[in-house]
């Protein structure tokens, strides 16, 4: 499905003391970078704001004048796109992942104005949203005629026009922002949190090395607990190392990256398993002459 983004990165981030919002981070990336690998995918990407740094390249653009708000900036961010359908998102969305972003690219296809995300205590989200191009065009033309500019608009002025669908909030947390510096605290701690710090861990760590490839963190874990116990406890670390250099090797040559992994995982452990199998049949032999 093709699709231009907007992410909106401009606002005046009052309640974080003017802090330069997008820059900051959640564990150990940006803010503003969290958010375009949810969208990584689009054809055009463009961001509204001041020019920062960013882990992949991005058109960069500005309402006129800056600060003008919302609906002037997303009128900005239009203006550099070109696809039928858009993807909006402001910059502060450090749980916003790429399932979210496709249940709400595939919602327009049903019908309506597009889709915007609703969070778990019922509030609607425009700036988590596909919308059609054609008819948020034809609204901001409209408010622009009505009001004589866009600045300082609210965004319900510009979605109360429009047939949009509704897209639960299923994925823990997408809808999270953080406007706070207890926000911004609450997101770190919880991107830490035991059940789920493996998942993003390993994203973030894929998203560092530029791969992207299927982990299974079961069977790494499994083999590192297996060569760890078999062979000696530095072996872990070691073992997965070269697991994973088995595995960009057979990748090169053709294999599928998923595949490889899981092979050079499968063969590892099984190696591991027999020493360790060697080490306890030496010490029961060891045992028994003994006795």
């Amino acid at each position: 499905m093709t699709y231009d983004a907007i992410v909106l990165a401009g606002g005046a981030a009052r309640r974080l003391g003017g802090a330069d919002k997008p820059a900051l981070h959640v564990g150990g990336r940006a803010l503003l970078d969290r958010v375009l690998d949810a969208c990584a995918d689009a054809a055009t990407t463009v961001v509204v704001g001041d020019r920062r740094p960013t882990a992949r390249p991005v058109r960069w653009t500005r309402e006129d004048p800056p600060g003008a708000g919302p609906v002037a900036a997303l009128d900005a961010g239009l203006r550099a796109t070109t696809a039928e359908l858009v993807l909006v998102l402001s910059a502060d969305l450090p749980f916003l992942g790429r399932d979210t972003v496709a249940a709400l690219l595939r919602a327009p296809a049903a019908g309506g104005d597009g889709a915007l995300l609703r969070d778990p205590a019922g509030r609607d989200q425009p700036l988590v949203a596909a919308y059609r191009a054609e008819p948020l065009r034809r609204e901001i033309a409209l408010l622009a005629t009505e009001h004589g500019a866009l600045s300082g608009l609210p965004l319900r002025a510009l979605t109360a026009e429009l047939d949009l669908a509704k897209v639960a909030d299923s994925a823990p947390f997408a809808s999270f922002d953080c406007d706070t510096w207890e926000d911004l605290a609450v997101a770190r701690a919880r991107i830490r949190e035991h059940g789920s710090v493996l998942d993003h861990w390993i994203n973030a760590v894929k998203t560092e090395l530029d791969i992207d490839v299927a982990v299974d963190t079961k069977i790494l874990l499994d083999l590192a607990r297996d060569a760890a116990h078999g062979v000696a406890r530095p072996a872990a670390p070691l073992t997965t190392f070269l697991v994973g250099y088995a595995a960009a090797q057979a990748a090169a040559a053709g294999a599928d990256p998923a595949t490889a992994v899981a092979e050079a995982s499968r063969k590892a452990a099984e190696l591991a398993l027999r020493w360790a199998a060697e080490a306890e049949a030496e010490a029961e032999a060891r045992e028994n002459g003994s006795g």
